[in-house]
């Protein structure tokens, strides 16, 4: 167990995802996501060379929340970033937010991004809590509902990338 599965509640676990994953992380596309991806695009990007993808379990082995990323040339790009309803709050989200910023900083990336619905009040708060900050929007990004993006942005330092 790292010190990063010790701050979360509830005795959760973070490891690499691997393709046996896909079904899991595909069932949490559907319940959060109102485009969500299919387990075959979830498959393919597990799979991705540049792909970076974590996947948190609880003590039965359930998969209760996932991100993924990719690296594009120095730069780090978070694809998605999910908990399940019933495990949020329980410091998920900022465990994985913390693991996919520090691969893509082992990868010597010189930021992370995102972007976030701008009603998603809880999600943004997180980015916030976890150093990034707003960097700019998209206007009508979002389909279904129709919603602006608000870009989020952590950049790291040459020292932090040298860790």
């Amino acid at each position: 167990m790292t010190q990063r599965d010790n701050e979360m509640k509830g005795g959760f676990e973070i490891a690499e995802a691997c393709s046996a994953d896909a079904v899991g992380i595909a069932h949490i596309e559907r319940e959060c996501f109102s485009e969500p991806w299919s387990e075959e695009s979830v498959s393919d990007e597990i799979s991705a060379e540049n792909s970076l993808f974590f996947v948190c379990r609880d003590a039965g082995g359930n998969i209760v929340g996932y991100v993924s990323g990719r690296d594009n040339f120095g730069e780090f790009y978070v694809n998605n970033i999910a908990v399940t309803c019933s495990a949020r709050f329980c410091g998920i989200g900022t465990a994985l937010m913390r693991e996919i910023s520090d691969g893509a900083q082992k990868r010597g990336c010189e930021f992370i991004t995102l972007e976030v619905r701008n009603g998603n009040t809880s999600a943004r708060r997180l980015y916030e809590k976890c150093g990034f900050s707003v960097v700019g929007q998209r206007l009508n990004f979002y389909r279904s509902p129709t919603e602006d993006a608000v870009l989020y942005t952590k950049v790291f330092s040459k020292t932090e990338n040298n860790k």
